[in-house]
Formats: C-alpha cells, sequence, structure tokens
C-alpha cells in the first residue's frame, strides 16, 4: 500500500521548495519516515556528462542504478511512446514511508496546502485540485473561502495540522 501524499502548491517562486524542506526536517523530528516527490516541468537530468552512469545512459540503458554504502538511485529514461507516469504510478514504487510530501502534481487528486502571496493568487483555488488549507503571510488579508489559514512560516501549526489529518505517529 502506497503511503498518503500531501501536497505544497503555489505559484513559482512562491517558497514552495522552502517550506517543503522545512515541513520534511519538522516532520522526521518527530520520528517520522517522509519521502518527497518533486515534478519539473522541464527536462533535467541529474547525472553529471562524463560520469559513468551518463555513459551508461547514453548508450542506450533503459535504467541506471548507482548505488554506494550511503545512497542509491534509479534513472529510468521515458521512451518516446511511453507517458509520463502519474504520482500514484511513481509513489507505488517508492519505499515504505509515513507520508509523502509532494511538490508539484496540481492537478493530481490527493490533498494540499496553497501557498498564496496575494488575493489574486487564491485564482489557483479553481485551478488545483483538492486544496485543503491554505498558508499565506500573516498580514495579508484575504478570503480563504472556509479552508483552515495558516501563517506560511509557522511550521509547528503546519506540521501539526499534517500530523492530525493523516493520524500519523512518530516514533
Amino acid at each position: 500500500m502506497s503511503p498518503p501524499l500531501f501536497g505544497i502548491s503555489g505559484f513559482k517562486n512562491s517558497g514552495k521548495t522552502t517550506l517543503t524542506a522545512k515541513l520534511i526536517a519538522a516532520l522526521s523530528d518527530q520520528g517520522l519516515r517522509i519521502s518527497s516527490v518533486k515534478h519539473a516541468h522541464h527536462e533535467f537530468d541529474l547525472d553529471q556528462p562524463g560520469t559513468d552512469t551518463d555513459q551508461h545512459r547514453s548508450a542506450g540503458a533503459y535504467e541506471v542504478v548507482i548505488a554506494s554504502a550511503r545512497r542509491w538511485a534509479i534513472m529510468h529514461e521515458i521512451g518516446e511512446n511511453e507517458e509520463e507516469p502519474t504520482l500514484n504510478e511513481l509513489a507505488a514504487q517508492m519505499a515504505a514511508s509515513d507520508l509523502v510530501l509532494v511538490e508539484g502534481y496540481k492537478s493530481e487528486d490527493h490533498p494540499k496546502l496553497l501557498l498564496v502571496g496575494n488575493q489574486e493568487q487564491l485564482e489557483l483555488l479553481s485551478n488545483i485540485k483538492n486544496v485543503v488549507a491554505i498558508a499565506a503571510e500573516p498580514d495579508l488579508n484575504i478570503d480563504t473561502t472556509g479552508l483552515p489559514r495558516f501563517d506560511r512560516n509557522d511550521i509547528d501549526a503546519i506540521t501539526r495540522f499534517i500530523v492530525e489529518t493523516f493520524s500519523l505517529r512518530g516514533v
């Protein structure tokens, strides 16, 4: 069974990655095993040109695994006739964890926290599926349409919300 998914959504450069990293640290400090998925809207490469794994991929390997005593990674090439995997397909491939924090994948169905910088950014509510809470600057006067609202810098409150929402239990 795949772990629950919780998304951090917002406009580009809204602080999603910073908030996600802080939530990973706060949840991990409670003894929870937290994983993450980050969707990139552009081509990216984790490999460095000229490395052994780059040479394997360039030679046509479909998947390349790199492993050491401290970590391992699989790089999987998506063929021309293959679709990009869905978030649920990716989560099913991941090791067991208590929660997967998701950055991106706005149109997927998992619950999400929306980062809002101004009233206009609330328009995202109609474009993003399953927004369950909003995080914004404390002095921003916005209508959160009845959703729970958090100060975007109150990591403790957001962490409590996530733990309660998913009934998570750390060690």
